[in-house]
């Protein structure tokens, strides 16, 4: 028995960390779970094992807690009586960890929302037995990111543009999608430096100095111009992270509609037209090193693959 879901990574329009108000969207880019009960029995109420195809010795404590979140709100009802059981978990990624392309929001919402269907079916329960909505399993997923420490918001819009697609604008501490947004552009191209920056390590402090500013860029993402909410935030997170924004003012000279750092970086998010030459674009940016990959906007979601 085992149920795969897959989650897309999400590109940064308003970085979060300054004012608690923050904008994402869906990118086709996906951490993919794959849950399963093994044939196995434990004394404890469960045993996690989990474990990364791409990396195999990354810490997969942030999974474990998943599992054992799902796990203890269904123990809430009296139909659920599932104990001693092995629940395997498999992730396989598209997304560099570290990269500021939401990998930890994409593989929580996979691991609890494929953890969440592989237990119910396991006791012969469906989710109409239960009053646990897609809210709940964002919400489940965040708690989890928090309580680990790979977070400093709760990175709700990086979490619901994941878990539903397309552009969301949140109130990030309050948990409320504001708006909620589709992205016009259809060639997303993402630069990826060799090196990675996780949202832990950031300095928090000059990120919140620059409140005032990022609060501009927020009003453009709700008036709809992801075009300088997007540019306007990167060159601002740039300044306070002290990374180099010279990639996103190449792109710029070079015709993209918008450039920005995503996240904390270290990845840039770049908006081309829909009738831009990309392979040009790429080809006149090769003097940085890493990597470029030419995506789109995702509206779907967390999907489940049978």
């Amino acid at each position: 028995m085992m149920v795969k879901v897959r989650s897309p990574a999400s590109a940064t329009v308003i970085n979060a960390i300054s004012t608690g108000f923050g904008s994402a969207f869906g990118i086709q880019l996906y951490v993919t779970a794959d849950v399963s009960v093994l044939d196995e029995v434990t004394s404890k109420d469960i045993e996690c094992h989990s474990k990364s195809l791409d990396n195999p010795k990354m810490d997969t404590s942030l999974m474990d807690l998943c599992v054992k979140k799902v796990y203890e709100e269904l123990c809430k009802y009296s139909d659920f009586n599932l104990k001693n059981i092995v629940v395997n978990v498999e992730t396989k990624s598209d997304i560099p960890p570290g990269s500021g392309l939401s990998s930890s929001s994409a593989a929580t919402n996979s691991v609890v929302y494929a953890t969440l269907l592989t237990l119910l079916e396991k006791a012969n329960m469906t989710r109409d037995d239960i009053s646990f909505t897609d809210a709940d399993i964002v919400n489940m997923a965040i708690d989890a990111s928090l309580e680990i420490g790979v977070t400093a918001t709760g990175a709700y819009d990086d979490a619901s543009a994941s878990f539903y697609g397309g552009w969301k604008i949140t109130d990030n501490y309050g948990r409320k999608i504001l708006h909620d947004y589709t992205v016009d552009y259809e060639k997303v191209l993402i630069y990826i430096p060799n090196k990675s920056l996780y949202t832990a390590q950031s300095d928090v402090k000059a990120m919140k100095t620059l409140a005032p500013l990022v609060e501009m860029a927020f009003e453009n993402a709700v008036n709809k111009n992801i075009e300088k909410a997007l540019t306007l935030n990167g060159f601002l997170y740039c300044a306070a992270l002290g990374i180099d924004s010279k990639l996103a003012i190449d792109a710029l000279k070079l015709g993209a509609k918008a450039a920005g750092l995503s996240g904390t970086g270290s990845a840039f998010t770049i908006l081309l037209s829909n009738d831009a030459d990309s392979k040009k674009i790429i080809s006149e940016l090769s003097e940085y090193s890493g990597r470029f990959v030419l995506t789109k906007p995702d509206d779907e979601g967390s999907v489940v693959i049978r």
